[in-house]
């Protein structure tokens, strides 16, 4: 029997979990919260936090394990690939990996390799962060380097604001440090968002999507993702181009990624993010849907080195979104009212809180309410509920 090992038992991360254990793999668990629900999945549960590569490591040693797994997570990413590297079990290369989740590392990479790149910089003080900030134009993005849901993301128009945003980062970032970048302007409608897919070095699936935002309550978190793109055709494939030149000159073997990327009012193309793992708000669920290939059986398989399998698709005329449910102030919540109209385009609620429960302010992906899959009957009806989608979906706090 087969033995993979998880990093991390969250509730986005039980699928992986279940779909292991469906094939009938021996699956142990790891994650540093005693209460996680991925530990009632397991065969096996270990109470160490996914961050500590030597006790990952040592894990694995114990168990024996035939892959390693860090599915939607970003901070499990790097230990994931040190821990199978060091063991000889299939992995991306380590160095990449680190470049991927640290976004200091990923800019300079950028920059350093002829990619379209804001002017970037990463800091550990404040006080140099100040001292440098005449260095750029703004408005600057401040970011924690290694954070990932859009938390402690903040854009600054003033210098006024620097020293609030900074704190905002620094709060989020696990390592203490930040990045400064100048903002990009983007000339269309929607990000590009989504998961790609890579296998013998080759991207062979392309879930890409357009990103929505509310910019009511806070536009630099993503409220879902909608299908097909709505963008020029020309630009989707200057996309696939960026993502695979990076593929290539990372060396990345296999795998799930998280990709955003913009063109600028120049029409250039920036990779805003490209997350060595598959992407959160079940990202990965809403391309099932959408195209009929399971991500999910194929992270699995990947990492226990199985790269025989087709993830080819037909693309057909359909229009499906997934809606984050968030509210823009913190509270009790006391209802998600659906309206009639809107309630005939819903496929799946899923919902983590109930009433009477407390939620707060969106300020990151990690206060998402729940998570709300749709079809539609055409872009433009698609794109409008999307764009006004707090006349038709009401969540009540007080």
């Amino acid at each position: 029997m087969k033995k993979l090992l998880l990093l991390g038992g969250s509730a986005q991360q039980i699928p992986a979990i279940v779909y292991a254990n469906k094939q009938g793999y021996y699956t142990v668990l790891c994650d540093y919260l005693p209460d996680n629900p991925g530990q009632h999945y397991a065969s096996r549960f270990y109470c160490a936090s996914t961050t500590d590569k030597e006790a990952v490591l040592e894990v694995a040693q114990r168990e024996k394990v035939d892959g390693v797994v860090a599915y939607a997570s970003d901070p499990a990413a790097p230990t994931a690939a040190y821990v199978a590297e060091k063991i000889g079990l299939p992995t991306n290369p380590y160095k990449s990996v680190e470049i991927l989740a640290y976004k200091d590392r990923f800019r300079g990479f950028l920059a350093a390799n002829g990619f379209n790149c804001p002017r970037a910089q990463g800091f550990a003080s404040y006080e140099e962060a100040k001292e440098s900030i005449h260095r750029f134009t703004l408005p600057v993005m401040i970011k924690p380097t290694d954070s990932s849901g859009s938390k402690g993301v903040r854009k600054v128009e003033t210098l006024d604001e620097l020293e609030g945003a900074y704190k905002a980062a620094f709060e989020q970032s696990r390592g203490k440090n930040i990045i400064i970048e100048e903002f990009i302007a983007m000339d269309h409608r929607y990000m590009i968002g989504g998961d790609c897919f890579v296998l013998n070095g080759q991207v062979v699936f392309w879930g890409l999507l357009n990103c929505h935002r509310d910019c009511d309550v806070n536009p630099l978190v993503p409220v879902g993702k909608s299908y097909p793109l709505y963008i020029a055709g020309d630009r989707i494939e200057r996309s696939k181009q960026e993502i695979q030149g990076l593929v290539d000159l990372l060396g990345i073997r296999f795998g799930g990624f998280n990709i955003e990327i913009m063109f600028d009012n120049r029409d250039k193309p920036y990779l805003i993010e490209v997350g060595p793992r598959s992407g959160g708000n079940m990202i990965p669920d809403l391309l099932s849907m959408i195209t009929g290939v399971d991500l999910v059986a194929a992270t699995v398989e990947a990492a226990l080195g199985n790269s025989c399998m087709s993830l080819n698709y037909c693309e057909k005329e359909n229009y499906y979104s997934t809606y984050v449910l968030h509210t823009s102030k913190n509270g009790i919540l006391k209802g998600i009212v659906f309206d009639g109209e809107i309630e005939g385009k819903i496929l799946k609620k899923v919902i983590y809180k109930k009433e009477g429960d407390t939620v707060q302010y969106f300020d990151g992906a990690n206060r998402a309410i729940g998570i709300v899959f749709l079809k539609f009957d055409s872009m433009d009806q698609m794109l409008d509920m999307m764009d006004h989608a707090d006349k038709w979906i009401k969540v009540y706090v007080e």
